[in-house]
């Protein structure tokens, strides 16, 4: 059984940074490439950042290219979210997911396991 769990969400000021952790429960988890949406109050959930499985290849929003930074470290089976210079736009609930494909993806249809999300907070 897949269990993603996110954490290091918060509250933070306008130009501050955080950083996400997802501990993968996965068999294999080096396999499967990864990836973080975000859904923000009365909005759809939206892509943020994927990579591949091997960590080589990364693909991010506009909203947040030079922003945020996507890893993962596959010996300890967690992803990674790195975001600076944080905007009150960037205030959302922030959900990890693990893709059945390997390279980096960003459609929703392409992942088949989502964490309970994180809560990050901007005030502006």
């Amino acid at each position: 059984q897949v269990q993603l769990v996110e954490s290091g969400g918060g509250l933070v000021e306008a130009g501050g940074s955080l950083r996400l952790s997802c501990a993968a429960s996965i068999r294999r988890f080096g396999n499967y490439a990864m990836a973080w949406f975000r859904q923000a109050p009365g909005k759809e959930r939206e892509f943020v950042a994927g990579i591949s499985w091997t960590g080589g290849s990364t693909t991010y929003a506009d909203s947040v290219k030079g922003r945020f930074t996507i890893s993962r470290d596959n010996a300890k089976n967690t992803v990674y979210l790195q975001m600076n210079s944080l905007k009150s736009e960037d205030t959302a609930v922030y959900f990890c997911a693990k893709s059945f494909r390997a390279i980096a993806v960003d459609v929703s249809a392409d992942f088949d396991s989502w964490g309970q999300g994180t809560q990050v907070t901007v005030s502006s």
